[in-house]
């Protein structure tokens, strides 16, 4: 899959890839959202490998809009744009599928000046509790939603669900080796979901210099190819 993708500011990168994996697991059909598009790499993914999914994406910056809306028709995916911050976006729509790869780099990191990479990254712009509570209005009943997060926020992410009736059913922490801590974790929620966790094997980026062979299985089954331009 071509990509492209702007040529300052902030680019996708093996963590969309990751959750791409981590989504497909559970084969998704129906409605999908796919919030915070950013250039459309997860959704578009989605919705190349899965023909009983019907795609849409809200974004909000207009910088992103136009690379994600280029990328669907060149990659002649049907592919629904709601131009949107996505706690103010009003549909009648109820979605199968709620994906997400959101900002959620904390208040205390030190914040880029650049207005793009600002809204991409800090959870400030979309706060967990408002974050979870429109997801949880958004989904059908016993429906889904995948995203991933900063694994420091883990208990806060358990504390927020929580509070919207909603139970983490997997969850998965990825590890940039196999003796450093987790970088990312990947979550599978649903509303009233009985379930107990399942913590699933911890997937490991690199082994000593080279990616594991897990990793380059998701790399070979994604299959993109970024072009980064001017639009």
């Amino acid at each position: 899959m071509t990509l492209y993708q702007p040529e300052l500011g902030y680019s996708y990168n093996s963590d969309s890839l990751f959750l791409y994996d981590f989504i497909s697991r559970f084969s998704p059909k129906g409605e999908l959202l796919d919030v915070g598009a950013g250039c459309g790499i997860v959704g578009l993914l989605l919705g190349r490998d899965f023909a009983k999914v019907k795609i849409s994406a809200v974004e909000k910056q207009e910088h992103f809009i136009v690379y994600a809306k280029k990328n669907a028709l060149e990659n002649k995916i049907e592919y629904r744009l709601l131009e949107s911050n996505f706690l103010d976006l009003e549909t009648q729509v109820k979605y199968n599928f709620i994906v997400s790869n959101p900002p959620f780099y904390p208040n205390g990191v030190q914040k880029s000046e650049d207005e793009i990479l600002l809204n991409a990254r800090y959870a400030s712009n979309l706060p967990l509790d408002d974050f979870f509570k429109k997801v949880s209005r958004l989904l059908k009943p016993h429906s889904h939603f995948i995203f991933c997060y900063d694994p420091l926020s883990f208990g806060d992410i358990c504390s927020a669900l929580s509070k919207v009736k909603m139970r983490i059913c997997d969850v998965q922490f990825v590890h940039p080796r196999e003796n450093k801590s987790a970088s990312l974790v990947m979550i599978h929620a649903r509303n009233g979901s009985k379930s107990m966790m399942r913590v699933l094997e911890p997937l490991i980026v690199m082994d000593k210099e080279v990616y594991t062979k897990r990793v380059q299985e998701i790399f070979k089954k994604s299959n993109t190819q970024s072009i980064k331009c001017q639009l």
